[in-house]
């Protein structure tokens, strides 16, 4: 031994508390196996619409590879306000009330770090988004969640936000239609959510991604309710609906003075999303709302399909509203859901993800995302009617 200390760690204390995504740490098995039906990663599995494409291409054939403004191209922001205007009766200026992100993920990290000092308490409601928690922690920010429970279809119960208010809260982050649990929020329920932050002088963050995909009910923004305009920031992108999820763009409305602190941590960290993509999202608010509905509609088709097999195999599920996933029921075969997700992948090659992986609100649930091919969610179906029935003989 050469008497010498091994080198400490580098890493900062709150980076290395933080977890891993259960996602990823799940899929890690999956791509190891072969013959599997992916049920996991929540992507369309749409090919963005060639419009779309060849706007992007245009853009880098016409040579336009510079930077744009930190903020986004102006002609992209001015048509996002107008989209949002038109589809969420909120009416936001393009000069200094909007920028564009690399992805939703991007503007949601922004403006966290916006508005977070140390020891600030933010909501949220769980099962979750799996970022969240970690995001607030990466603000030094304390993370506060407010579960949602089957009996409410999983919406969030304003009651137990008003619980979850200390003299630290800070703001309200929401996110429906809801990842993981298909949840929607009505408008009784958001003006209550409204009531609160006015009442406690607190933000929102709406996180509204899956906005589009809403099946059966009318969506309503909370920034579109009387008095929330100025206390809420609208957070959106083109993933989805426009199933553009590589091309990374995204988006955030709200008071001037939060879209530029964003834009501070943005100018420093990013720069701006890429030109190409800005162009193609561009494309996509101007020309892509018809593809957009014919995705709704093959997604609402899956949605019945898939949620009528699950119950039939034994796995309750609720009828999601919105976005592409079913959030079905399993603790009672036994199994932890982290035990039933893998015990399906290794004996039916079935990737689902386990509910704890969107936080301990998720505990005895999986989800399930139907935004897949017809073909593959009928054997996926029976695949696990097979293993369900198992579990139940050996019960």
């Amino acid at each position: 031994m050469n008497g010498s200390k091994s080198p400490r760690s580098f890493v900062s204390n709150h980076i290395a508390e933080l977890p891993k995504s259960g996602i990823r740490a799940f899929f890690d098995l999956v791509s190891q196996m072969d013959d599997v039906i992916s049920l996991g990663v929540g992507e369309p599995d749409f090919t963005t619409p060639w419009t779309i494409r060849e706007s992007g291409i245009y853009s880098i054939e016409r040579g336009r590879t510079s930077y744009t403004s930190n903020l986004g191209m102006p002609a992209l922001r001015k048509a996002i306000c107008q989209y949002v205007e038109k589809n969420y009766s909120v009416r936001y200026s393009s000069k200094d009330e909007c920028i564009v992100t690399v992805g939703v993920s991007e503007a949601v990290d922004l403006v966290i770090r916006a508005i977070t000092s140390p020891g600030d308490e933010i909501i949220y409601s769980e099962p979750c988004y799996v970022s969240y928690p970690s995001e607030i922690r990466m603000a030094h920010g304390v993370p506060v969640p407010v579960t949602t429970r089957k009996e409410n279809l999983f919406a969030l119960d304003p009651a137990d936000v008003e619980k979850a208010v200390t003299p630290r809260t800070k703001a309200i982050l929401i996110n429906f239609p809801c990842n993981p649990t298909g949840a929607v929020m009505d408008r009784a329920r958001l003006e209550a959510i409204a009531d609160i932050a006015k009442r406690h002088d607190l933000l929102v963050l709406s996180d509204e991604i899956y906005s589009e995909l809403t099946y059966d009910t009318e969506h309503t923004s909370i920034a579109s309710l009387p008095g929330m305009k100025e206390r809420t920031v609208f957070l959106h992108g083109f993933s989805k609906a426009f199933a553009m999820t590589g091309w990374r763009v995204g988006y955030a409305c709200g008071p001037a003075e939060i879209i530029d602190a964003m834009m501070k941590i943005h100018q420093y960290s990013i720069m701006c999303a890429p030109t190409m993509a800005q162009s193609a999202a561009l494309e996509a608010l101007q020309n892509g709302s018809n593809e957009m509905v014919k995705m709704r509609s093959s997604y609402r088709a899956r949605r019945d399909f898939f949620v009528r097999k699950l119950n039939e195999a034994g796995l309750y599920c609720h009828i999601p509203q919105g976005a592409f996933y079913a959030f079905c029921e399993v603790g009672h075969l036994g199994l932890s859901c982290e035990e039933f997700a893998e015990r399906l992948l290794q004996e039916q090659h079935v990737a689902i993800v386990p509910g704890t992986a969107f936080g301990p609100g998720g505990k005895g649930f999986c989800r399930c995302s139907y935004a897949t091919g017809m073909d593959e969610l009928e054997e996926a179906a029976k695949r696990i009617a097979v293993f369900v029935k198992k579990l139940k003989s050996q019960a």
